[in-house]
């Protein structure tokens, strides 16, 4: 999975359109884009719009779901070249809090 996520970092920096804190900032951005469209899968799944009824599967938000963890793991390593130490770091926090031990 990391060898990916290092692999999808470097095309989109060398692909990226601005630079800086520009670019840094729009990569954290594409975030909240992908969030965005785990709220309209889901919408579509429930049939929550009634003009539209339903127009997405509980498979589409699994796919989006899978798209923000990508996008939130490639942002992670836009902020630091190791980021998969950053993550397991971070994990075994969250597991040592609310689980009271550490992450495998």
């Amino acid at each position: 999975m990391w060898d990916s996520i290092e692999d999808l970092w470097t095309w989109l920096d060398a692909n990226r359109r601005h630079g800086g804190e520009t670019g840094l900032v729009l990569r954290m951005l594409k975030l909240t884009e992908e969030v965005g469209e785990v709220a309209q899968a889901v919408i579509g799944a429930t049939g929550q719009n009634p003009r539209k009824g339903v127009t997405h599967s509980w498979e589409d938000v699994q796919g989006e779901l899978c798209d923000v963890v990508i996008t939130a793991l490639v942002a992670l390593r836009t902020l630091t070249p190791d980021a998969r130490a950053a993550f397991e770091r971070h994990l075994a926090r969250v597991s040592e809090r609310s689980l009271g031990t550490t992450a495998p």
